[in-house]
């Protein structure tokens, strides 16, 4: 997650494997707008999603209405242990290109983000071969990422 609640977040999500990017901007760091992020996020997605690790934070109070909606198990994280998500904390790193820490996101629109992680996920890396994120979970999974989360836009 990018931001602090008064200036808008972004709620980004991470596949392990192929590490394909998923993100959404949110108004509010509540628990009610990242539920609601998350699910409209994985809903294309929902017969890949088997698990979803959660950061220990109040907005992810709703995680049984996320395991419900996606029908997946969700875990915590250990409190403290930001080196445990590295692959987390590199892909918002990287999305600070787009949305540096300066800039409000609370008018940061659904098709900019939506923009920025295409880029991201369009990037080939080394770590996968030179193939990009798109590709490999096209691999992994028969799925079609890039449509995916256009969809994500429209629901």
């Amino acid at each position: 997650m990018i931001g602090k609640g008064h200036k808008g977040i972004l709620v980004t999500l991470g596949e392990r494997k192929s590490k394909l990017r998923l993100a959404l901007p949110a108004r509010h760091k509540t628990a009610e707008a990242v539920t609601s992020a998350i699910i409209a996020l994985l809903d294309g997605f929902k017969g890949f999603v088997h698990t979803i690790t959660f950061d220990n934070g109040k907005e992810f109070a709703n995680h049984e209405q996320v395991a419900k909606a996606i029908e997946c198990e969700t875990y915590f994280s250990k409190p403290y242990h930001s080196w445990e998500r590295g692959q987390n904390e590199n892909a918002n790193g990287l999305l600070r290109q787009y949305f540096p820490k300066a800039m409000g996101l609370l008018d940061v629109t659904a098709r900019q983000v939506l923009d920025a992680v295409h880029k991201l996920n369009s990037r080939p890396r080394k770590c996968l071969g030179f193939r990009t994120l798109y590709e490999v979970f096209m691999e992994l999974s028969g799925m079609d990422a890039e449509k995916l989360m256009g969809y994500a836009l429209i629901t």
